[in-house]
């Protein structure tokens, strides 16, 4: 589903990520392990062709991101991937039906209301639907950056620390959501987080160490 290869990526003079190869196939689940600091959210913001790198390759869904520039790439995103970001950023304008309708307008997608809808009860906020996002608590937010994220059916699905500043049932509660909603459309899903409750759970592990390099541990989670 993506490969990347001798990835790095600069802030100014300083090397923020160092990656030199990592492939992950259709349907796949990862953890994208690693201390703060170690490069995860880059990462994915590179997955999600929101960051260039300085150098290397990255390839999604068959697609060279180098050949995607603005518009085009905005729109790819849209399309390919679903990104929960550490800061779930709800448009505080909109309610909870809109936040979700918005992510298929901003793809260039016709709204879908039943698809809204279906993913607003699948995730448990359906009630909330008129409710704007200052209303909600954080485990409500949550589930409805996950319904956005996967509403255009994404077939890569990215979670930026998703259980931070959650207790263990809600913790438990985004990342079966989360896994659930990869599963029903077949998505590659990548968890970045550094949260020891989460690395059991996901059977395939990318570690960033501190020194700012990764590897690959294709190991099966236990149970």
């Amino acid at each position: 589903m993506f490969d990347l290869q001798l990835i790095e990526h600069r802030y100014g003079a300083v090397i923020a990520l160092r990656v030199d190869s990592w492939r992950a196939a259709a349907g796949e689940h990862w953890l994208l392990a690693g201390p703060s600091g170690s490069g995860k959210s880059t990462l994915l913001h590179i997955l999600a062709g929101l960051l260039t790198p300085a150098g290397g390759r990255v390839v999604v869904g068959g697609t060279d991101l180098r050949s995607l520039r603005g518009a085009a790439r905005d729109r790819w995103r849209g399309r390919t991937v679903g990104l929960v970001p550490q800061r779930l950023h709800l448009v505080g304008a909109l309610d909870v039906r809109n936040n979700v309708r918005l992510a298929q307008y901003l793809a260039g997608l016709n709204v879908d209301d039943k698809r809204v809808g279906q993913l607003l009860a699948a995730v448990g906020v359906a009630d909330l639907a008129r409710r704007f996002p200052r209303e909600l608590s954080q485990g409500q937010a949550q589930r409805v950056a996950i319904a956005r994220a996967v509403v255009n059916r994404p077939a890569l699905v990215l979670a930026d620390e998703p259980t931070a500043n959650l207790d263990d049932a809600h913790a438990a509660a985004a990342l079966e959501l989360l896994r659930a909603q990869a599963m029903a459309n077949g998505a590659t899903l990548v968890v970045a987080s550094h949260d020891a409750r989460v690395q059991p759970l996901l059977p395939n592990r990318y570690a960033l160490s501190a020194n700012l390099t990764g590897g690959a541990d294709r190991e099966v989670a236990a149970a």
